[in-house]
């Protein structure tokens, strides 16, 4: 059978009929156009000495391979008290996983592998979360009543995440616009994934049990630059308290997004706020690519209800495949499985998202509910083709498959083959209604690809093991005195100082505010100057060199006072400041003789401008003023550092012709 069908032509021409088009060539009519929403859930760490129900040191981390003890446990399904099973909870129960749990005996205990019951929850991280929902102008509660939530992929040895919701129902303020709040919960964080392979998936529990607050955001972002913009605004927020963690894992959010006709899909853990944009643009298009995926199966009037797949496992010895090929994709005891998907062809390779298609949503799901690793499966509408025509001619006979039909083989162990179909039929019977609820995993280039069932609603209860704690008016209003400042103020005042914009996200991530106000106020520097050396010079220095031990922010403001006190000029600090990031434990007057700073008088600066004139006229090829007068204030800047401002000597130059 000569089969005509050109995937790649497909992949193009369903790309162009949902009418995707890249993130920088969108604009609001783009989003308007696919409905685009999105939320979001901003997890942070708080910055405290214990964990939160136990009183293990928190923030301690190991990454080598050293540990005390490990544990093993399953995740099976049990009935709710309406008599039904968690969607999330028969996914990790079908997936027959063994989860290794790896114990650190210096930051873990007997309550993070669940023997024993909670301490009182941490006071610190209750006072520091209280504070950041104050932030939020949330409405605090006045009792917080500590909760179960599930947590059915073994990242939390219970089974369920302690939580408890802290405010209800605030708002940001962002640059044009209003985001509103649902709430903020502080709760307990989960363990570290180390490795996930096959049926084995293993975690670390220094990460468990750490103070995590996680505001909930209402739909209220219509694009992907708003998404990202509030979602700064919040990590500035919290960090703007100078008491939560910063760093990697530190702090992450899930993003949930939706198009018109489309439905809630949330990506899980995107640790970057820069991948944001893309991430939320493509989810959008992907869901818009499932629904015209839904609108293409219906046109063929398929009868939904008796639609199946059939297959065939296969005799690899009889198969005209090369050795290449079983050396490269076959482990041992694999078997290759021929799968026949009826009036599929071109589904499979409908455009989803940049450089995948509707192959990728089942071999996504073959990976994490079946345990097959990747590559997994092998079809007739790859852009790169496996197998050649006359191959899938022959799978075409065994399964009886006409010019209609969608064929795909996937490889695995024999114990996961049944699930793996069970795989297949179920994502394809999705694409007859549209976009399934899941939560996705992200990646740098702006795709997900499919993590788990999105759990459902009724997925928290109360914890029987902690009571209730009161939050008194006065508490409350004792904690609202010593509030920073808000972030919109603080954005206002920057630009107020006529600080460059460019430097506003550098300035409000790492909390600078509180520094370059201090500068300001207390040492007289210009607010223009200061900001941009916080906000410019500061941020290169942290990209090229190699911050030394102990290095703190406070070490540049008092950098500031040494130069104010010795009365130097501005221009010295940045020589200094690449000393003090690397080696901070050092005396500035020892860095000052590092630099080789000299103090010299204005007169004596500017002495050897006549003979350097002379030299220039020698050596020089440019003859204009302006090239001889800064090859003059190259020579002189060394003896003018720290002496007499840049702008003054160039002056002096300018009158001296």
């Amino acid at each position: 059978m000569k089969d005509t069908f050109d995937p790649k032509a497909n992949y193009k021409a369903t790309r162009k009929k949902i009418g995707y088009q890249p993130r920088k060539k969108s604009d609001q009519k783009t989003y308007d156009r696919i409905g685009f929403m999105s939320g979001l859930e901003v997890h942070q760490q708080l910055k405290t000495k214990y964990k939160l129900f136990c009183r293990c040191p928190a923030g301690i981390y190991h990454d080598d391979d050293n540990y005390d003890a490990e544990l093993i446990r399953h995740m099976r399904p049990t009935l709710s008290e309406l008599g039904e099973y968690d969607g999330t909870a028969l996914m990790e129960f079908k997936t027959r996983k063994n989860i290794f749990y790896r114990i650190n005996n210096e930051n873990a205990c007997t309550y993070e592998v669940d023997d024993t019951p909670p301490f009182l929850m941490d006071k610190e991280a209750l006072e520091i979360a209280l504070e950041i929902s104050l932030l939020s102008k949330l409405n605090v509660v006045g009792e917080v009543h500590i909760t179960r939530k599930q947590y059915l992929d073994g990242s939390i040895p219970t089974g369920f995440q302690r939580t408890a919701i802290l405010g209800v129902e605030g708002a940001i303020e962002l640059k044009n616009k209003t985001v509103r709040l649902i709430q903020l919960s502080i709760e307990e964080d989960s363990c570290r994934e180390i490795s996930d392979v096959g049926h084995n998936r293993i975690y670390k529990t220094d990460r468990l049990g750490m103070p995590l607050i996680e505001t909930v955001t209402y739909p209220d972002m219509v694009n992907p630059n708003e998404v990202k913009e509030a979602c700064d605004y919040i990590r500035f927020l919290n960090r703007s308290t100078g008491k939560v963690l910063t760093g990697p894992g530190a702090g992450r959010q899930d993003v949930n997004v939706s198009c018109k006709g489309g439905t809630r899909v949330e990506i899980k853990g995107v640790s970057h706020t820069k991948w944001i944009p893309e991430l939320t643009h493509n989810e959008a298009f992907r869901q818009w690519a499932l629904l015209a995926i839904r609108d293409e199966l219906k046109s063929r009037k398929i009868d939904q209800e008796k639609w199946a797949i059939s297959h065939k496992i296969l005799n690899i010895d009889k198969l005209s495949i090369s050795e290449k090929f079983k050396k490269d994709h076959l482990q041992q005891n694999e078997k290759l499985v021929l799968v026949k998907l009826p009036d599929f062809q071109s589904i499979l390779s409908h455009f989803t998202q940049p450089g995948k298609m509707f192959a990728d949503e089942l071999s996504g799901r073959l990976k994490v509910v079946a345990c097959l690793e990747h590559p997994n499966m092998f079809h007739t509408e790859e852009l790169q083709p496996t197998f050649d025509e006359k191959f899938w001619d022959e799978m075409r006979k065994t399964l009886k498959a006409d010019e209609k039909d969608a064929m795909l083989i996937f490889r695995g162990p024999e114990d996961d083959i049944k699930t793996a179909l069970e795989t297949i039929q179920e994502r394809c019977q999705m694409a007859f209604e549209g976009v399934p609820k899941e939560t996705r995993k992200s990646f740098e280039d702006g795709t997900t690809i499919f993590e788990r069932v999105l759990p459902g609603a009724d997925r928290m209860y109360p914890d029987t093991d902690s009571a209730p704690i009161p939050l008194p008016d006065d508490y409350i209003e004792k904690l609202r005195k010593r509030l920073p400042k808000d972030i919109i103020d603080r954005y206002k005042q920057l630009k107020k100082w006529e600080i460059p914009e460019d430097t506003y996200t550098y300035i409000l991530s790492k909390n600078l505010f509180p520094h370059i106000e201090r500068v300001i106020k207390e040492l007289h520097f210009d607010p223009k100057f200061t900001g941009t050396f916080f906000g410019q010079y500061l941020k290169y220095v942290e990209g090229h060199y190699k911050q030394g031990r102990n290095f703190d922010y406070h070490i540049v403001y008092g950098m500031f006072k040494f130069i104010r006190e010795r009365k130097l000029e501005k221009n010295i600090l940045y020589p200094m400041l690449p000393m003090i990031y690397e080696q901070p434990q050092m005396e500035f007057e020892s860095v000052l003789t590092d630099i080789r700073y000299k103090p010299h008088g204005k007169e004596e600066i500017i002495a050897p401008v006549d003979f350097l004139r002379e030299k220039f006229r020698e050596i020089g090829r440019k003859t204009n003023h302006d090239a001889e007068n800064n090859w003059i204030m190259g020579e002189l800047r060394h003896r003018a550092m720290g002496n007499l401002d840049y702008a003054t000597l160039k002056k002096e130059l300018n009158s001296k012709k």
